[in-house]
């Protein structure tokens, strides 16, 4: 096993992916401090072979045989009927073994706080913590670590581990890996157009798929350097370790829960072996800080060729250092390709009746899998047994037809391969044997980095029969030694081993063998203790709150500038929501197009502010400083304000305010709505991923009253990245950009549109192509327990709003006065209401 020492020193933890207990292995053998993995349903990689019962108490014990950490991942959505379930999974974890709990839902992590306080809460990228505001949330639910968001810059890690330090609170950032275009848990893309829930642990993938960027006005396609749109490169900061570690980053993640156990052993090989050398400096450092920029490369703490090399072999779209360094343009994206792109090997030097000759710049070996790019596309091929041709070229068969200088890329080193073995890596031990007559038989063992006279739990002992003196021949001490250190069926590794015997001592061999088994045993024991059948605590039932009492039911909007604002309330509506975005001067948008027009009366009176969804603390480089862009100006005591993530909220409670919760956050069980209820929340705006029936579920003696979208645009997704750069690059000044002043969507395969909105901080808004229309359960979702029904405005002109938030209202009159219901609108989607998510 690689040597984790200096972590020790260096309190930096490695933590790598385990989608399976072979990936488990892998990790653990390549040197991970800790490991994440996935348990039933309630986890962001369904698709993994993630563990059961069974196999995670076997996980459980072969880490913490060798100091590993094992955390489970709860990192999904929890819908109403789940909530018990989910809890009852992480009791039962917990009593395996569990070091802790990675939770995105509020209400779980409360939850688990209060019944289970003896376990670590570790708060998930998914609940999109991004500034201090987060943090700040983070600890109020019992939190001892949060996964800060990948969109965050060094500057911004550092800001939030000395804000987290303050606050009890250890930031975790991520390493490597895949990255999402969309911020994590606030993307329903997956969901809307595929039933699977990005934030259930099933994301189909949508964003790597082919897209066009059209403008609206002219149809037309613009121009792009590929297809894949909405397809980032793949993080890799193997190069910024001393950066992230000086920054205070308390654990770097690697992803990879869906990879294979070769990708996550040589990933993780990679970064044990330059988190060592950065650690050591750091260590050796009379100021503790490891070296960074040029004096880092001077003293070897970037990665080697061959460690870059084995990384990009292992799995690569191309590798970005992104938000760490600050840089959300065109080259963090891969627009070329979505999936892995390997390493160029060599080209075809030739082709004979079906077999290639290639000629290779890199040593190739039987299992490799290359990839052939011909001028009709690309396919991989698995190489068999090697043969060469006399100008020492290697021959293979492909399937498909290839042509003389043809590129051949490899994407799977089988000479990387990870070999299991369920065994290893074997911790080491030290021994002492204890042969004195008319004494009984003793053995001890220890673990070799505990010391000698370790704590009496780290020693592992045990009796045999009385010692009796030689009959025939004596017991010498090589003797002992060759027949103690027999440990090949076992997870320790002897390492030294002390005899003490008397002259003339007899003994049998297989009393040896036995002893040693059951002192080894006691070891195993004593260093499993602390995790094995630990005693759940009692849970007590919370104390429920009163029912929130919401007479009758209102029709609100949302709008995003003045005109539609008006419009809105001519038609009826009693509440317009503002984004905080749009209220700045010439931020006003029309159906997706930043217009001046709209502004000319100004935004009406008591109009409640929408807190965004993202809000990074303004920090030098932030868009946040860059536009001078401060949200909270527009937040009042005793004035409405709806908050959109959870740092939001408990901000806007304590400044005052009477806080509505927004759907980003999600709330999907009641564990969760008493959550937003303690911490001040007044009204929950439900998540689109719930059906009617959950809805009705949540709304049964709920501690808060309850909204919902029935009309309008539905955000897929909220990206960093702003998605109208692929058509070339910008000077990111985005109260200048003329692009902004145009609508923009992307076109799919299947010819369907969905419109994109910069904001003003150049953070971009994808929508649905197709509308939602659920005025026809009006009846129903009022008699659920709905007391707020909103219009979303955002992709409608002012004619367009005044009609739509007056169907709304006439739906709500039609269904309080006697129960009917208006007719859908033809072409319009009913989202999730009807069909739930997978």
């Amino acid at each position: 096993m690689t040597n984790k020492s200096e972590t020790s020193q260096g309190l930096v933890e490695l933590l790598a992916p385990a989608g399976s207990i072979e990936a488990l292995h892998a990790a653990v053998t390549a040197g991970a401090d800790a490991v994440y993995l996935g348990l039933e349903d309630f986890n962001a990689r369904r698709n993994a072979d993630n563990f059961t019962a069974e196999t995670f108490a076997e996980a459980c014990d072969y880490a913490h045989l060798r100091g590993v950490r094992v955390y489970v991942t709860l990192n999904t959505a929890v819908l109403p009927s789940e909530a018990p379930r989910a809890l009852e999974c992480a009791r039962q974890a917990y009593r395996a073994g569990a070091d802790a709990f990675i939770v995105q839902d509020i209400g779980v992590a409360a939850e688990l706080t209060r019944t289970l306080p003896e376990a670590r809460l570790h708060i998930s990228t998914q609940m999109n913590t991004h500034n201090a505001a987060g943090l700040e949330a983070a600890a109020a639910l019992g939190a001892r670590r949060v996964t800060l968001a990948r969109e965050l810059s060094l500057a911004e890690i550092a800001h939030l581990a000395q804000v987290g330090t303050e606050l009890g609170v250890e930031v975790e950032a991520f390493a490597h890996g895949a990255l999402c275009v969309c911020y994590s848990g606030q993307c329903f893309m997956s969901s809307m157009i595929g039933g699977r829930s990005a934030n259930r642990g099933l994301c189909a993938q949508a964003c790597r798929l082919p897209y066009e960027l059209r403008n609206r006005a002219t149809r037309g396609s613009l121009p792009a350097p590929g297809e894949h749109l909405l397809s980032p490169q793949d993080l890799c900061a193997i190069d910024l370790l001393p950066e992230l570690v000086n920054a205070g980053a308390a654990s770097l993640k690697l992803e990879g829960r869906m990879k294979s156990a070769d990708y996550v052993f040589v990933v993780t090989s990679a970064y044990r072996a330059v988190l060592n050398r950065v650690l050591a400096a750091k260590h050796a450092s009379p100021e503790g800080r490891a070296p960074e920029g040029q004096e880092a490369e001077a003293a070897g703490l970037r990665a080697t060729a061959e460690e870059r090399r084995a990384l990009e072999e292992a799995f690569s779209r191309g590798f970005t250092t992104a938000y760490l360094q600050g840089k959300r343009d065109n080259d963090i994206m891969s627009y070329g390709r979505p999936n892995n792109r390997g390493v160029f090997v060599g080209r075809v030097a030739s082709v004979r009746d079906g077999v290639a000759a290639i000629a290779a710049e890199e040593e190739l070996h039987e299992g490799d899998v290359v990839e052939f790019w011909t001028n009709k596309g690309h396919f991989a091929h698995t190489l068999g047994p090697l043969s060469r041709d006399k100008a020492g070229y290697v021959r293979t068969s492909p399937q498909r037809p290839v042509g003389k200088g043809d590129r051949v890329f490899r994407v799977r080193n089988a000479a990387g391969g990870f070999a299991d073995d369920a065994l290893a890596p074997r911790m080491a031990v030290v021994g002492s044997v204890h042969l004195h007559i008319g004494e009984p038989l003793r053995m001890e063992f220890y673990r070799a980095d505990a010391g000698e006279g370790s704590h009496a739990s780290l020693v592992g002992e045990a009796e045999g029969p009385v010692v009796e003196a030689a009959r025939t021949k004596a017991v010498t001490a090589a003797d002992v030694r060759a027949h103690v250190d027999r440990l090949g069926q076992t997870p320790f590794e002897l390492v030294d081993l002390k005899v003490d015997l008397d002259e003339g001592v007899g003994i049998g061999f297989s009393q040896l063998h036995k002893v040693r088994t059951a002192a080894l045993d006691n070891l195993a024991a004593r260093l499993l203790a602390p995790y094995r059948d630990r005693i759940l605590p009692r849970v007590h039932e919370r104390e429920h709150h009163a029912p929130a009492q919401a007479p009758g039911c209102m029709v609100t909007a949302w709008a995003t500038n003045p005109a539609c604002t008006r419009a809105a309330k001519r038609a009826g509506a009693e509440v317009v929501y503002v984004p905080a975005l749009n209220y700045k001067r010439g931020e006003a948008v029309v159906a997706g197009q930043r217009t001046g027009t709209a502004e000319q009366a100004g935004y009406p009176n008591r109009c409640v502010t929408a807190l965004p969804v993202v809000d990074h603390d303004p920090l030098p480089g932030t868009r946040e400083e860059l536009m001078d862009f401060d949200p909270w100006r527009y937040v009042k005591p005793d004035k409405p304000v709806f908050a959109d993530s959870l740092g939001s909220i408990v901000r806007a409670t304590a400044l005052g305010a009477q806080v509505e919760a927004g759907p980003h956050l999600p709330l999907t069980n009641r564990l969760a709505l008493r959550t937003a209820a303690d911490l001040g929340v007044q009204r929950v705006w439900l998540s689109p991923e719930l059906t009617l029936g959950q809805i009705a579920d949540l709304a049964e003696d709920a501690p808060v009253a309850l909204g919902l979208v029935i009309m309008g645009a539905q955000e897929l997704m909220v990206c960093e990245h702003c998605l109208l750069m692929s058509q070339g690059p910008c000077n990111e000044r985005c109260d200048e950009c003329v692009r902004r002043k145009s609508p923009h969507y992307l076109k799919d395969r299947k010819d369907y549109e969905f419109p994109v909105v910069t904001d003003a901080l150049g953070r971009s808004h994808l929508y649905n192509g197709v509308a939602l229309d659920v005025v026809h359960a009006v009846p129903d979702l009022i008699a659920a327990g709905v007391s707020a029904l909103m219009v979303d405005t955002t992709l409608m002109n002012t004619e367009e709003a005044a009609a739509a938030v007056a169907r709304a209202v006439r739906a709500r009159d039609v269904a309080q006065r006697d129960g009917n219901s208006l007719a859908k609108v033809p072409g319009t989607t009913s989202g999730h209401l009807f069909r739930g998510v997978s």
